[in-house]
């Protein structure tokens, strides 16, 4: 399952991407409003550092809108995939910038239908958004078994499912266990991955042990 990391944020960005964790990029004007700076350079640096899929949101609402933003996102690189949203003429952008080779990732995706239809109009991408739906008190994770299901039925479709609004550790494990494609996580999250008490402990205790180790042969080394 690829990773991907849900922000704007550069610090973040190359944390992560050092560790060699990151397998793409997506953000929203939300997650850009939140950084300091012209968004515009920083979705020009975004793309620099990030090797794999970059997704870069249009902001309009209609057709022709969506098509110019999305043809002028595409400029900040080839690693560029245009997010546009679940609606009618989301849709029929999505078939328009895909037909032009450019890659399109449909998002605010909440039914199984509405990722069969994104599908259909040729989304590299679709995102489901999990965590809003537990807000609502759905199981986000019957979307992504749902989506799963349908898309194996039928292996033409070659949409990947991008699991989005993730938000705990356990929301990863479940959908790698489901089988999706790709999870996008928020650095918080993904700072919990890394994290275990076993793992501190055992750390703890290693060089605990090994001060006893060099306080009875002060010239060792390793």
């Amino acid at each position: 399952m690829k990773i991907f990391l849900d922000t704007a944020n550069l610090e973040s960005i190359k944390k992560f991407n050092d560790m060699g964790l990151l397998d793409g990029i997506t953000t929203n004007p939300s997650l850009m409003s939140k950084e300091k700076g012209n968004p515009k350079d920083a979705m020009e640096e975004i793309t620099k550092i990030i090797k794999g899929d970059v997704s870069l949101e249009v902001v309009s609402t209609e057709f022709s809108g969506m098509i110019e933003e999305g043809k002028r996102l595409r400029q900040y690189g080839e690693n560029v995939v245009v997010k546009v949203p679940m609606t009618p003429d989301g849709l029929k952008a999505c078939k328009s910038l895909s037909s032009e080779g450019i890659p399109v990732n449909v998002t605010l995706v909440f039914s199984p239908n509405q990722a069969l239809l994104a599908a259909k109009s040729g989304a590299k991408y679709v995102s489901p958004f999990i965590g809003r739906l537990d807000d609502i008190g759905q199981d986000g994770m019957n979307l992504i078994q749902d989506i799963k299901e349908i898309f194996q039925n039928y292996p033409h479709l070659k949409t990947e499912i991008l699991v989005a609004s993730v938000r705990h550790p356990m929301h990863v494990v479940e959908a790698a266990k489901i089988g999706a494609d790709v999870v996008t996580l928020p650095p918080g999250v993904l700072d919990k991955m890394l994290e275990h008490p076993l793992t501190k402990i055992g750390l703890d205790n290693f060089l605990k042990d090994w001060e006893k180790v060099k306080a009875e042969n002060p010239d060792i080394k390793i």
